[in-house]
């Protein structure tokens, strides 16, 4: 393994510590929670079986989520955004990086800026976003996704698959997560056979 793979080694197994020591995911309550009550209510809908009532939480949620209470802030998460869907992940960074700034309590934020990280190849900082989006808001299964995708690309494939189950134990309808808990389930069962 060469210098570059052992210094992402390193940078992911303090990302992933970061994380398992955060917290369990429902010690308390967060910002979003306090500022929204109907969102514990909005997360046991997800796991309903009935599509119209788990996409409409599932919408509502993000919407939720996306919400700073500011619309300066707000306006800032839709120029990351933006730029994001446009690949200009250094315009997206710099637009999320200044939200957080101005609104380092906002989950949202930092889960923005860790997507613009990965889009640029910089695991660590994604990683680290990812941590305190997780801390803000636990309870934010395109998060765990996220950290998912930055583990399995990383090699680190059993924490992936327990990343992605963490994810769909929230929010069960995400093809994308239950196609990698599928194709990384059969992978460990083809290693361990």
């Amino acid at each position: 393994m060469g210098t570059r793979g052992r210094y992402l080694n390193h940078i992911l197994a303090a990302g992933i510590l970061a994380m398992a020591f955060a917290g369990p995911a429902t010690a308390q309550a967060s910002a979003a929670e306090i500022a929204r009550p109907d969102i514990p209510r909005l997360l046991k809908e997800l796991k309903s079986s009935d599509p119209s009532i788990w996409r409409k939480a599932q919408s509502d949620l993000l919407r939720a989520w996306s919400s700073s209470g500011s619309s300066a802030m707000d306006l800032l998460l839709e120029r990351g955004r933006k730029a994001l869907g446009a690949d200009n992940t250094d315009a997206a960074i710099d637009h999320l990086t200044a939200l957080i700034d101005h609104a380092p309590d906002f989950a949202e934020g930092y889960n923005m800026r860790a997507m613009a990280y990965y889009e640029a190849g910089l695991f660590g900082p994604a990683l680290a976003d990812l941590g305190h989006a997780l801390q803000l808001n636990p309870h934010q299964f395109g998060a765990l996704a996220g950290l998912g995708m930055i583990l399995e690309d990383s090699g680190f494939d059993k924490k992936a698959l327990a990343a992605y189950k963490a994810s769909a134990a929230i929010d069960p309808h995400q093809p994308s997560v239950n196609q990698a808990i599928a194709r990384l389930t059969r992978k460990a069962e083809g290693e361990e056979i």
